[in-house]
């Protein structure tokens, strides 16, 4: 039986494992990316046409063992938070061992993805198509899609009174590089998300003074250290309100937040946190500012909320984010409205009579990325051969309209949270639709020390390779070894132990406080 073809929308970190996906599903992939190479908003480069990428100096917030694929883990000799030209090596590493660079084309544009003339019958797509190398064009069918494409499409450029009058220079994060050009200069950067925090940290070095500019404040993680929300005990069993009671008392004791006027209204669960190890320091020192939302902006100044001014400003830099979309598929299949999207799961389009196209990545996890969109793929090549079955029309759109009345009410009205998951939680929800998630019970009676290993320490994508579809003969000993590949960090302590108990102790009185 010929094997179906599945087009794959880029080679970033979601296109490659979508490739790898549809090879042990037996499917055939053919990835378009328009780049030169792998690696998405991951491979810094000065040539960026249009697409973006992180800074030249940007490191991942998530320790390499959260970040790893579920059968591959990261070099031991890798740093244990992997810059960006790491995080690329270890793509480059994971596309070697497994394969997959032969199925790329590269510098190949998609311009428009809808339904072959025959959808209601094969469930086909087709596929508009250019060479970037020589212009050509053409079309091809394919029997599923798989759009890797990621979410930071379009920069949001808020709307200050005054922007389009201003003497400075005014650039997205979307197109900052380096520090280069602003020394000595007085800059302003508008959102404390991870690209804001992580500008301001690189620009307090070179210039005369940087205003870190916040509506709402934030919660400030470092990267290093015991991240207990990163642990299925802690996540699964406490509810949302000890959650904010650990969490923020745990961040208080290193970082002052309203001492230094940074401290939000909102509960530490409410909102996606910033990731920075250096930001506190910056601001204790002086070098970095916070200040509150810009009322408006002078030719040559901003203007605050609270009625102060800051004069002689020479650069603004807008670190707010993106509004996400798919303008290369068929609006009638996938429509985004100000960063909210039908998508069961935030993958199928729930309208179809074929689901033979998802999106993967289209989640703001309070963790990595990758185990998710992994995850992902896993279940949609699933879907797309045929082996798993998405439930009906009406409960996949239950399921979409209770997960945006739930988001509305936990977090803070923002369009940055639209598409906010619980790390942990979501990935069991995806693994539990094709038979991947870990059964502790089970686990437990077969190997206890695993399964206690598994709820207590830190949740690595491995644990879903230890049974079901896809199921890895390496998973438990890469559980196992993942203190070892982390060279410069121990084996759990007594303090480690100790933290244990301590989660053993608020789960047993969440159990209580439920029962009562």
């Amino acid at each position: 039986m010929e094997k179906k073809r599945v087009a794959v929308i880029g080679a970033g970190a979601s296109g490659l494992v979508a490739i790898k996906s549809c090879l042990d599903e037996e499917l055939e992939p053919v990835c378009f990316e328009k780049s030169t190479g792998i690696g998405g908003l991951w491979w810094y480069r000065e040539n960026r046409d249009g697409q973006g990428c992180v800074f030249k100096s940007t490191v991942s917030p998530w320790h390499k063992e959260h970040m790893a694929y579920s059968d591959f883990p990261a070099p031991k000799d890798f740093p244990n938070f992997m810059h960006n030209r790491y995080l690329r090596k270890y793509f480059y590493l994971y596309a070697d061992h497994f394969g997959l660079e032969k199925y790329i084309k590269y510098q190949t544009y998609i311009k428009h993805v809808t339904p072959a003339d025959d959808y209601d019958t094969s469930g086909q797509w087709r596929l508009e198509l250019k060479s970037r190398e020589d212009d050509s064009e053409w079309q091809e069918n394919f029997d599923a899609v798989l759009v890797c494409s990621g979410h930071h499409v379009e920069p949001n450029i808020p709307d200050f009174p005054g922007l389009k009058d201003f003497k400075g220079t005014v650039v997205h994060t979307h197109d900052y590089k380096t520090t280069e050009g602003y020394d000595d200069s007085r800059t302003i950067i508008v959102g404390v998300g991870n690209s804001g925090g992580d500008a301001a940290v690189e620009l307090s070095h070179v210039c005369s003074q940087v205003f870190l500019v916040s509506r709402t404040g934030t919660w400030v993680l470092n990267r290093v250290g015991d991240i207990i929300f990163q642990r299925r005990a802690f996540f699964s069993a406490v509810p949302l309100s000890l959650q904010n009671l650990a969490f923020e008392t745990i961040l208080s004791t290193r970082f002052t937040h309203a001492r230094h006027g940074i401290k939000p209204a909102h509960r530490s669960t409410q909102a996606h946190p910033t990731v920075n190890d250096a930001l506190p320091n910056r601001i204790r020192n002086g070098t970095v500012k916070i200040k509150c939302n810009i009322k408006q902006i002078l030719p040559t100044g901003v203007e605050f909320e609270d009625g102060t001014v800051e004069e002689n400003i020479d650069n603004i830099i807008l670190a707010t984010g993106y509004n996400f979309g798919f303008p290369m598929v068929d609006s009638s299949v996938i429509k985004a409205e100000k960063n909210q999207v039908s998508l069961y799961k935030y993958m199928f389009p729930p309208d179809l009579k074929h689901p033979t196209i998802a999106v993967i990545g289209l989640v703001q996890p309070w963790g990595a990325i990758n185990p998710i969109s992994e995850l992902q793929c896993r279940w949609a090549t699933r879907v797309f051969k045929g082996v798993t079955k998405l439930p009906s029309r009406d409960t996949m759109w239950e399921n979409i309209l209770q997960k945006r009345n739930d988001m509305t009410k936990r977090y803070v009205a923002s369009q940055r949270h639209t598409i906010q998951v619980d790390w942990i939680s979501f990935m069991d929800e995806v693994a539990s639709e094709f038979g991947a998630k870990p059964d502790f019970w089970n686990l437990f009676f077969k190997d206890p020390v695993l399964a206690l290993r598994c709820f207590f320490g830190p949740c690595y994508a491995y644990q879903y390779r230890l049974m079901g579809p896809g199921k890895w003969a390496g998973a438990k000993e890469a559980i196992y070894t993942a203190w070892k590949r982390a060279e410069d960090e121990d084996e759990p302590s007594k303090l480690a132990a100790i933290l244990k108990l301590l989660i053993v102790v608020a789960i047993f009185v969440a159990v209580i406080i439920r029962l009562i």
